[in-house]
């Protein structure tokens, strides 16, 4: 038995519980070239949202398919040379028990790291900090780095990992409980979105100005860090998360690109797996630094299978401090 979320309709608004529906299916078996792979943990991330809307850096997810996600697991069998029993993998393994996937849609994990690590900061969501900070940003000691969605999985890291680059570093989350724990992280300052406040908050907290935006949220936030980027500044457009989830996006920013002509600055989209001849580079470093106690990676992990659909739109609601994954218990009979 194959317990599976089915992605049953596209959402016109708000995603809900209605759009996925729990089947059981036969155990997939592996062909030649393939492994079959027993799932052990998903990971949650905003981009999934996406992929229900439209045709993105992967095609739209089809109604009536497994629900497509990142993760990681354990190969059961395997018909591929260099993959065996035992070996510990990632890669789309859908919202289910197990996958059976071509050799080549797999990479192989080192199975001495926690399973939490490799799927969040070890994983597609600390290299996407890594390489958006790095890769695309570039930043310099002393320069103001502010971090939307600081709180979140993806922004915690950038946020780190711009402070070890030197930089001062500005966050910006939700609430006054995470605005603490981006201080706790280093941040120089945070501001809360919610304060009502937003564009005066952020000049208070960046008097001379902002350098290098790692923007994970789009929306407000981005209109109103606009007016304080400096000549010569660099926006990096990792998420949107502020206007996934609704049936259409509301105009603006307001200021583009009137703005990016005045001050000459850079605003540029990226998606990490453009950049997997980095991800060596991106993975030691994160690891290093772990290990070193240099950064933290918190975690929100679900327990169960059954509670996949609930933890997206816990995530799309920003419930979630650090990164969301949901642990896939043993099935039954395995």
């Amino acid at each position: 038995m194959n317990r599976q979320w089915i992605y049953r309709e596209r959402p016109t608004d708000k995603v809900a519980l209605t759009h996925f529906e729990w089947r059981e299916a036969a155990l997939p078996v592996a062909g030649p070239g393939e492994v079959l792979v027993r799932v052990q943990m998903l990971s949650v991330d905003p981009s999934q949202r996406i992929w229900m809307a439209g045709p993105s850096y992967r095609p739209m997810l089809v109604p009536g398919t497994v629900m497509a996600c990142y993760g990681v697991g354990e190969v059961v069998a395997s018909k591929a040379p260099g993959f065996a029993p035992g070996d510990r993998v990632e890669g789309d393994l859908g919202w289910q028990d197990y996958a059976a996937l071509p050799a080549q849609a797999l990479r192989k994990r080192d199975p001495a790291r926690s399973i939490e690590q490799l799927v969040g900061a070890l994983g597609i969501t600390g290299t996407t900090a890594w390489i958006g900070l790095f890769e695309v940003g570039r930043p310099s000691p002393g320069e103001t780095v502010l971090v939307s969605g600081a709180a979140g999985a993806v922004g915690s890291i950038a946020l780190q990992a711009a402070v070890l680059a030197g930089c001062r570093v500005v966050g910006v989350a939700g609430g006054a409980a995470k605005c603490g724990r981006l201080i706790a992280m280093g941040a120089h300052a945070a501001v809360d979105y919610k304060a009502g406040a937003l564009r005066a908050d952020l000049r208070a907290a960046c008097p001379d100005g902002i350098d290098l935006f790692f923007d994970n949220t789009a929306g407000d936030v981005l209109e109103a860090a606009l007016p304080s980027m400096n000549v010569g500044g660099r926006i990096v457009c990792c998420g949107a998360v502020s206007v996934y989830d609704q049936a259409r996006a509301p105009a603006g920013p307001r200021g583009v690109p009137a703005l990016l002509i005045a001050r000459r600055l850079r605003m540029e989209g990226f998606v990490v797996l453009d950049h997997a001849q980095r991800l060596p580079a991106a993975e030691s470093a994160l690891a290093r630094w772990l290990d070193e106690g240099r950064i933290v990676a918190p975690t929100h992990v679900v327990q169960g299978l059954a509670q996949a659909p609930q933890a997206l739109l816990d995530l799309l609601a920003g419930l979630n401090v650090g990164k969301m994954m949901v642990r896939v218990e043993q099935p039954p009979g395995a």
